[in-house]
C-alpha cells in the first residue's frame, strides 16, 4: 500500500517509480523557480542599465548645448585678448576635461551592475544537491 507523494510515515513504502516521479517534478518546480528568479533579477537589473544610458544620454546632451552656447561665448570673450585660434584651443580643452570627467563617473556607476548574482549561485548549487550534497 504505498500513498501519493507527501505521505508522511508511509513514505518509506512508496515504490521507486514514485519516489522518481516525485524526485522529477520537484527538479522540474526548482528549475521553474530558478528561471522566474533569473528573469525578476534582469529586470531589476535592466532597470539599473537603463538609469546609468540615461545619465550617459543626459550628459551628452547637456554636453552639447553647452559646448554650442557658452563656448561661443567664451571663445568670443577670450578672442578680446588674444588670437582667435588660441582662445578656442582653450575653449576645446576645457569642455575635453569635462567630458572625460562625465564619461569616468558614467563607467563607475556602470560597474556596480551585477547581473544575476544571487541566481547564478543558486543554479550552481543544483547539481550538488540532485547529488546529495
Amino acid at each position: 500500500m504505498s500513498t501519493p507523494a507527501g505521505g508522511g510515515a508511509d513514505r518509506a513504502q512508496a515504490s521507486i517509480g514514485e519516489l522518481l516521479t516525485d524526485v522529477s517534478r520537484n527538479f522540474s518546480a526548482l528549475l521553474r523557480k530558478e528561471v522566474d528568479l533569473a528573469k525578476a533579477e534582469l529586470r531589476q537589473e535592466a532597470l539599473s542599465f537603463g538609469s546609468a544610458a540615461g545619465m550617459f544620454a543626459a550628459a551628452a546632451i547637456a554636453g552639447l548645448l553647452t559646448l554650442l552656447f557658452l563656448s561661443h561665448a567664451l571663445w568670443w570673450g577670450l578672442s578680446n585678448v588674444m588670437d582667435q585660434g588660441w582662445a578656442a584651443l582653450i575653449v576645446a580643452v576645457i569642455w575635453a576635461v569635462i567630458g572625460a570627467m562625465l564619461t569616468s563617473r558614467a563607467r563607475k556607476q556602470l560597474r556596480t551592475i551585477n547581473p544575476l548574482p544571487r541566481t547564478r549561485q543558486t543554479a550552481q548549487e543544483i547539481p550538488d544537491a540532485v547529488r546529495g550534497r
